[in-house]
């Protein structure tokens, strides 16, 4: 039988003489097959002293960065998935500091430092930024595995120079150790290193390798009598055992795993039994199947045979799991869930029984305004979900969207998603080339901006244009105005001038949300929504807009014919003198 990787963890911390405990620490050790994919994850962030609040950015640090690597695709290796994970940490502090009154004064802000440690398979993957500190135990002596990032001013005054939250931008230290059994790792806050000898490190963790807990509030005891006048936490992880590398193939990313064969009815598939093909597309092959286990039905999503050397669209494929388990949301599409080992390159999640939009719209030509908005709402509320971790969907589009049998709306697809949290690490998945539907694109992508959530309320907006007239504001000229001027010559088609009876105040609503330049649009999804709802008073009261915006052939015509008075007119003047 093959061996696993087994440890065994102690920890401890207080407040010692100060009032409140900044320090936060957290150790995760999954059941297979997430401690096999993925690892076993421990950490600590230490707050600085001269905030009130960032007792609450470590807590925020640690139990992020604990969950959120979990949730990372198993085929990313493990410095690709702890780094994009610090990164959205650092940026929900960093914007956390940037709208308080903090923003002038980080001393006093959400600030933390961060050490922590991924064991996977026989390796230790090591992160850090700030001055807490991870040693291995050589027997009784200590290397220490971390540098400080602080500046030492005086003898009794020093800075952090680097930690999570004072920056947009992140730099953290990234290195790895090869684990064997025996190994031994410390973790400690300054209030434990600055007090304790490393000789009494050594020798209480050896001491008590049967009860790290005691060793660990052994250390902890022992400082607050040397005089400690600061927090006080450590945790010291022992390695039992570690993977046979002979009999288990251990690999830093599953980007190797083959990809499934064509598919029929009844063909397993990792525990899964497939009940036939949802559809075929030029980017993957979707089927419906049945986990033997539970007997839910779930989706299962493989690339096409023709991207599946296009190592761009894989990466953009594997996030679509990474975002989903990140978004819990009534109207955002779930992932299945992590409970085995995949021998396949796929993507799994929940099945939605109904239709797409899409088909919707085909059995429901001329739908009423109340249904209309019913679906429109509950598009938004997905979209809003995304947009409160900062990403973009980027492909909304009527396919990309279902509606069950109960009439709860979800947001599918997540392949175009931009991820703020992301953008430092990779962004050629994110941001490389247009992935959404011409039609249905905000026209900023198309001179090469980037989207914000004004974007996506372009294309939610033009979906309610089209379920409303049958028809696109702007047609297929959106994709072809490729440069600011030709985008000028746009022009918004009323959905009045339709037979269908849409209110001259909806149609103001799609006109300001449907806007060419963003800064015009509405600015949050939920102004747009009331306004769907109820006449806007300065909508109601405003004139009418020009003849050339409601009826442009009418303009040029009636242009036309006073120019061709003119013309009349001067050549009569000219003949009769």
């Amino acid at each position: 039988m093959a061996v696993k990787l087994s440890v065994r963890v102690g920890q401890h911390s207080d407040k010692g003489r100060k009032p409140v405990n900044q320090d936060f620490y957290g150790v995760s050790i999954p059941p297979a097959p997430i401690s096999t994919n993925k690892g076993m994850v421990i950490a600590l962030a230490d707050g600085i002293s001269s905030s009130d609040v960032s007792q609450e950015a470590s807590k925020a640090a640690v139990t992020s960065f604990i969950e959120d690597y979990c949730s990372t695709p198993e085929s990313w290796s493990v410095k690709k998935s702890a780094h994009c994970v610090l990164n959205a940490i650092n940026s929900w502090l960093h914007f956390q500091n940037q709208r308080s009154h903090f923003r002038y004064n980080l001393d006093r802000g959400y600030v933390c430092t961060f050490s922590g440690i991924i064991f996977k398979s026989a390796t230790a993957h090591i992160f850090h930024i700030g001055d807490a500190r991870v040693y291995q135990v050589l027997d009784t002596t200590l290397h220490q595995l971390t540098t400080d990032h602080r500046v030492q001013v005086s003898r009794d005054e020093h800075y952090l120079q680097r930690a999570l939250g004072t920056s947009q931008f992140l730099e953290f230290d990234y290195h790895s150790i090869t684990l064997q059994p025996g190994s031994l790792l410390f973790l400690a806050t300054d209030g434990i290193y600055e007090y304790v000898t490393e000789a009494d490190i050594a020798s209480i963790s050896r001491a008590h390798i049967d009860d790290l807990d005691k060793a660990a509030k052994e250390l902890v005891d022992l400082a607050y009598l040397n005089g400690s006048d600061d927090n006080l936490t450590c945790q010291i992880v022992y390695i039992e055992s570690i993977p046979d590398q002979s009999s288990e193939e251990v690999i830093e990313t599953q980007t190797d795993l083959p990809f499934p064969p064509v598919m029929h009815a009844r063909h397993k598939i990792d525990g899964y039994t497939i009940v036939r093909p949802l559809y075929n597309s030029a980017r993957s092959h979707v089927y419906l199947a049945v986990d033997d286990k539970s007997q839910h039905e779930i989706v299962i999503k493989v690339p096409s045979n023709e991207l599946q050397g296009d190592k761009k669209y894989l990466e953009r494929f594997l996030l679509e799991e990474w975002i989903a388990r990140r978004i819990d949301n009534a109207h955002v599409l779930k992932p299945a869930a992590l409970d085995r080992s995949k021998q396949y390159f796929y993507v799994a999640t929940e099945y939605i029984k109904g239709q797409t939009l899409a088909q919707w719209m085909v059995d429901n030509p001329t739908p009423r305004l109340d249904q209309v908005r019913a679906i429109v709402e509950q598009i938004a509320r997905g979209l809003q979900a995304f947009h409160r971790l900062e990403m973009l969907h980027q492909d909304l589009r009527p396919e990309n969207i279902m509606i069950d049998y109960t009439g709860t709306v979800q947001i599918i697809d997540f392949g175009a998603t931009w991820v703020a949290g992301l953008e430092e690490i990779s962004p050629t998945i994110t941001r490389s080339e247009i992935l959404g539907t011409a039609q249905y694109t905000a026209p900023e992508y198309f001179v090469g901006e980037f989207g914000t959530p004004q974007s996506d309320l372009f294309s939610l907006a033009v979906i309610t244009y089209q379920m409303l007239s049958g028809r696109l504001p702007y047609g297929a000229k959106i994709a072809r105005a490729q440069s600011r001027a030709a985008q000028k010559k746009l022009t918004y088609h009323s959905v009045t001038s339709d037979r269908r009876e849409t209110p001259a105040w909806v149609d103001l609503t799609l006109r300001k949300a449907l806007a060419i330049d963003p800064r015009k649009r509405y600015s949050q999804l939920s102004e747009f929504i009331y306004d769907l709802r109820q006449p806007n008073v300065k909508f109601v009261n405003q004139t009418k807009p020009p003849l050339i915006e409601r009826n442009p052939l009418a303009f040029w015509q009636s242009l036309c014919a006073i120019l061709a008075v003119i013309v009349i007119a001067l050549v009569y003047h000219i003949l009769s003198t």
